[in-house]
């Protein structure tokens, strides 16, 4: 069995497929390359006037990378999840190396919610997210999208569409359409880290 580690993990994003447990405890990692693929296309995220208001009043902080490993077991802490701890312990190594990311919303000293993703190119594949907060989640992806328009990036990769992920503008596309964005996101130049920190949400919400 293959060791998963951090340059395998970038040789399989450019192919386009991503690695899953099938439980916590599971020993093998499987590889997905989906039928239909999730991706949420960036000017058409969509911000409901209830999670605008959210952005706009409730106090919180976005934090990239703040607390990498942090977000990842957040998202792992739940009943039934694919994260193993190879999973974890590669994608950690991953942030390492500077391709992988979290945007975290923290409310009094807490993370409340966040996401956390792959970067190559200028693609972001996301991975999982949580939360622990009445749209926790949701601040999260607001929060990314805002740094991935401001970093130049062309595609969000989603994997899959779940309905939470349909409220907010994902849509499904054809595995040959997925890899006509993929080949032409990995031609080009993004960063993640362009948007200011001090980036208030009444610069990009109100």
């Amino acid at each position: 069995m293959t060791a998963l580690t951090a340059e395998l993990l970038l040789q399989a994003y450019a192919l386009g497929v991503f690695p899953m447990a099938e439980h916590r405890g599971a020993e093998e990692v499987q590889w997905i390359d989906p039928r239909r693929r999730g991706v949420i296309p960036l000017q058409g995220f969509h911000i409901s006037r209830s999670l605008r208001r959210t952005l706009l009043t409730r106090p919180h902080e976005a934090r990239l990378n703040h607390d990498f490993a942090g977000c990842v077991a957040a998202c792992a802490d739940r009943p039934e999840t694919w994260i193993n701890d190879e999973i974890f312990e590669a994608y950690v190594a991953l942030h390492e190396r500077g391709h992988a990311h979290s945007l975290e919303i923290w409310v009094d000293g807490e993370m409340i919610g966040g996401v956390y993703g792959v970067t190559l190119g200028a693609a972001f594949f996301g991975e999982s997210m949580f939360s622990r907060r009445r749209d926790g989640s949701k601040m999260a992806l607001a929060w990314l999208v805002a740094r991935l328009r401001y970093g130049g990036f062309r595609l969000f990769d989603t994997q899959f569409v779940t309905e939470h992920l349909h409220s907010l503008g994902a849509v499904e596309i054809s595995r040959a359409e997925y890899h006509g964005q993929l080949n032409a996101a990995l031609r080009s130049f993004a960063r993640i880290e362009a948007m200011p920190d001090d980036t208030r949400p009444a610069d990009l919400f109100g």
